[in-house]
């Protein structure tokens, strides 16, 4: 995902994290100075990358990895059954002002709360039932903006900032005024907001990303 390497791009981190690391894209669209690390459950160490474990992330990241200016979790916390565990973990390895980027589908956008209000599920989080395996690439957890934004303020980040991706807001014409009841809602909680960091999380939810988008690029920083 392009955002992506261009915020990593932007920061100049020395070490990288890329966790779930895959096929390891990440680390052909970073500079070859920047060391990259890997953790992925099903797939072996990507070329070019320093270290890789091996590792089911409901784990956390392992304590025998070092210390990272960033941290990358792209489409994998949808498949974490314990994400507060893992963001938590993750903080611990990241240096004093360092930051970490978060990539899941969005459940808010219009299409998945019409799927959800008619069969109880959001769109690529069907019923398991029957065949649930753990350690499989299950989306098990949903999130919006704001479950991020819950998340990563429990696991002690700050400024978490979703950023604009190239792509419809809304696709359809419908899904306009489908989602402009949440739209005014969000803009009138951010209106009567009692701080500039209240004010600046309603405007997020209100924004076409949050209220339209079919995925999320979030990051946030851990203070020094």
């Amino acid at each position: 995902m392009d955002p992506v390497a261009r915020l990593l791009g932007d920061w100049a981190p020395a070490r990288v994290l890329d966790m779930p690391s895959g096929s390891g894209w990440l680390g052909e669209r970073l500079p070859p100075e920047t060391e990259i690390d890997g953790i992925d459950l099903f797939q072996s160490k990507p070329a070019g990358y320093s270290a890789f474990c091996a590792a089911d992330l409901d784990a956390g990241v392992p304590d025998d990895l070092g210390t990272y200016d960033a941290i990358v979790c792209c489409e994998g916390i949808e498949h974490v059954g314990n994400p507060l565990a893992l963001l938590r973990s993750a903080a611990r390895h990241l240096a004093p002002g360092g930051h970490i980027v978060v990539t899941t589908p969005n459940i808010w956008y219009p299409e998945a709360k019409l799927k959800f209000l008619t069969r109880g599920f959001f769109p690529g989080f069907p019923s398991l039932a029957g065949a649930i395996q753990p350690g499989t690439h299950m989306h098990i957890t949903p999130w919006s903006f704001a479950w991020l934004y819950l998340y990563l303020t429990l696991a002690g980040f700050t400024e978490i900032t979703l950023h604009d991706l190239d792509q419809p807001k809304p696709k359809h014409a419908w899904t306009k005024i489908f989602g402009l009841p949440q739209a005014r809602y969000c803009r009138r909680r951010a209106a009567k907001a009692e701080s500039g960091e209240e004010r600046r999380y309603w405007e997020t939810c209100a924004s076409d990303q949050s209220v339209y988008g079919r995925n999320l690029v979030v990051s946030a920083h851990r203070t020094a």
